[in-house]
């Protein structure tokens, strides 16, 4: 079993405690089920040059402990107050030190879009993360076969949330895109190796929609990287350790922010 394996097989336990606890019917009365959810695809296509989706994460099972010193409420605020587009949110905690809290927290502290970053496999985690306040829902192709993309996607939609497709691969676009997902994201992180580089989204690049929104996520430390792959046809860019290594997370993001203003 590689680590992605194990995580999957993890979250398939855990929504099965999940669903004996919480029944969708109790997820709907959810006070945040009825919100108006907030637009990353907006703020995206608004932001000049390019959007930043800053991300809140403890620890990796590649990197270990990250930064677990810091208050998710104040960090998330702080992103929004910088002006990220959307603030990304783990919310596994066996392998990321995230929770279901954490998100909550965040929402109640800011007016961001708020994207959950899990491993989605069912579709009660679709009804869960509408009642928990999030906006953006990840799924990731490595983890899905394209029928439960399309039935996850076309729920959330139905629920008011957007998606976030993430593609690791040629072969994962190709066998699992959806054109009705809101934003395609390249993951230059291969998650069964872990290893990291940004020729990943620049290789992927030349066989991806023109007219599909895309990010580029993972590996990504200098607004230099930015622009290259911004070059390439990225709107945006999820990046989450090279702020959350620091003890300020939220003003690392602002030094991002700065130089985008000034070479704009």
């Amino acid at each position: 079993m590689n680590v992605l394996d194990k995580i999957v097989q993890t979250k398939k336990e855990e929504v099965a405690y999940q669903k004996s606890v919480i029944s969708i019917d109790d997820l709907i009365k959810s006070s945040y089920f009825d919100r108006n959810c907030h637009s990353t695809v907006k703020n995206l296509e608004e932001a000049a040059p390019y959007g930043i989706i800053s991300e809140f994460k403890r620890k990796s099972p590649s990197k270990g402990i990250i930064n677990n010193k810091v208050d998710v409420a104040e960090v998330a605020k702080g992103y929004c107050q910088a002006g990220a587009s959307a603030i990304s949110i783990l919310t596994d905690q066996d392998y990321f030190g995230g929770s279901i809290e954490d998100l909550q927290r965040a929402r109640k502290h800011m007016s961001c879009p708020v994207l959950r970053k899990d491993f989605i496999i069912d579709e009660y985690q679709v009804y869960k993360t509408k009642a928990i306040g999030a906006d953006l829902m990840l799924l990731i192709a490595a983890i899905l076969t394209k029928d439960e993309i399309v039935r996850f996607t076309d729920l959330a939609h139905q629920l008011g949330l957007e998606v976030l497709l993430e593609i690791h691969n040629e072969e994962e676009f190709h066998e699992g895109y959806y054109e009705a997902v809101d934003i395609l994201g390249v993951n230059n992180r291969d998650l069964k190796r872990f290893k990291t580089t940004i020729q990943n989204s620049i290789d992927l690049a030349k066989i991806l929609p023109k007219e599909q929104l895309k990010i580029s996520e993972s590996g990504i430390s200098s607004t230099k990287e930015m622009d290259i792959l911004a070059a390439e046809g990225y709107k945006g860019f999820l990046i989450g350790e090279q702020f959350m290594k620091h003890a300020d997370p939220a003003n690392e993001l602002k030094k991002f922010m700065t130089t985008q203003m000034v070479k704009g």
